[in-house]
């Protein structure tokens, strides 16, 4: 694994959020201009609606700055109990 990458975790943002951070956690994370990506989610829901699916998931299954589980996580170990 590259060094840049060692120490980054993938997470939604807190900061730049226009929905849920998805976007700016990954222009974060890649090191990249965050209307990049907003845009690439944008050209993908707009060319089959691929961007929307992907988006949600991503929703799912990244957790939030500073939290230690995700969604989907929470949503499961609720289950567990």
């Amino acid at each position: 694994m590259s060094d840049e990458f060692k120490d980054k975790q993938l997470r939604r943002s807190r900061n730049d959020r226009v929905v849920a951070g998805v976007c700016a956690g990954l222009a974060e994370y890649f090191g990249i201009d965050v209307y990049i990506v907003r845009l690439v989610f944008a050209a993908l829901a707009i060319l089959g609606g691929t961007g929307i699916l992907l988006y949600l998931v991503a929703w799912l299954i990244l957790p939030e700055a500073g939290e230690s589980a995700s969604i989907a996580e929470g949503f499961i170990n609720k289950n567990k109990s």
